[in-house]
């Protein structure tokens, strides 16, 4: 199949997460009516995946640039899969130190029976220090006990007693449990994506650029003899509006014909990228909404050509 053909397209989610770095003025008045609107119209749409962040308690000195607002990761995915119908859904991504390992997988194995084998497990170290301070879990080994965490989750998804003499039940929908994106755009997480991951989910842009990171993944996967295994390659588009608009979008968003965004996708897939990750721009729950439409109508289509 061609690689333009088989492109995925999703988002993260707004009203969330409302971090001053990423929000829009328009969500601080939203709530889950909006949220289910927004999901809703993905799934409608035709979008592959939509997907949440993960903080647990926002450090007061951080609360002014970060927002206390973070819809908690799991109870909003499972909220999610019983008002979607077709649409996967993704944490991107899960803050896997603060967990014990079994609740993780406790948590995606049900995630994943309830929405008909629909979930994607992302996960990544965390950077808030005084977050895991608050949780009792020693910041400077996150990276080791996301990558102890990891066996111990593939374990569980595969096999219901793969914790060791503890069984975890309802099982995955999907065969070997949620595929798995690990995130970061350093070369541990590279690494780690390549080594341990179903996926690669760039945090940021990488040091070396998106082509190179993407060389480099395919590289250590080859190493450790995995490059046979399907592997997926997020990459993420920017702010984007589809059309002209009549106001002053953010001096950072693209906009323009569907031709123009679509011919920034081709050269994301072209790069080696399998699903694009636009971050749609609005002024309201309505525009978003019919951007999301737009977007599906006008652009997808081109993109895959």
């Amino acid at each position: 199949m061609n690689e333009r053909q088989s492109v995925k397209f999703g988002m993260q989610l707004p009203i969330q997460a409302q971090s001053t770095l990423m929000a829009q003025s328009w969500e601080a008045g939203c709530g889950p009516l909006e949220l289910a609107r927004i999901a809703n119209a993905a799934d409608d749409a035709g979008w592959d995946f939509i997907t949440v962040c993960d903080h647990v308690a926002i450090p007061q000195e951080r609360a002014q640039a970060m927002s206390t607002v973070w819809y908690d990761t799991v109870a909003t995915l499972g909220w999610l899969a019983g008002i979607t119908s077709r649409i996967h859904l993704g944490a991107t991504v899960l803050v896997v130190p603060y967990r014990h390992p079994a609740l993780t997988a406790k948590a995606f194995c049900t995630l994943d029976a309830i929405s008909g084998g629909r979930v994607i497990l992302g996960v990544g170290v965390g950077h808030v220090e005084a977050e895991f301070d608050l949780l009792g879990v020693p910041f400077d080994r996150r990276g080791r006990l996301l990558d102890d965490a990891l066996p111990v989750i593939r374990a569980a998804f595969a096999d219901e007693f793969g914790v060791t003499g503890y069984g975890i039940a309802p099982r995955p929908a999907q065969t070997g449990g949620p595929p798995i994106w690990v995130g970061g755009s350093t070369l541990p997480a590279l690494r780690r994506a390549a080594r341990a991951g179903d996926g690669w989910l760039p945090q940021g842009p990488p040091e070396q650029g998106m082509a190179a990171a993407i060389a480099d993944v395919h590289r250590l996967r080859d190493e450790a003899g995995r490059s046979h295994l399907p592997f997926t390659v997020v990459g993420g588009l920017g702010a984007s509006y589809v059309g002209t608009p009549t106001w002053d979008v953010p001096a950072f968003a693209a906009s323009g014909s569907p031709e123009a965004i679509a011919a920034q996708i081709r050269g994301l897939v072209d790069m080696g990228v399998t699903h694009v990750q636009p971050r749609l721009v609005a002024r309201s729950v309505d525009e978003f909404v019919d951007q999301i439409e737009a977007f599906a109508r006008e652009v997808a289509p081109l993109a895959r050509d």
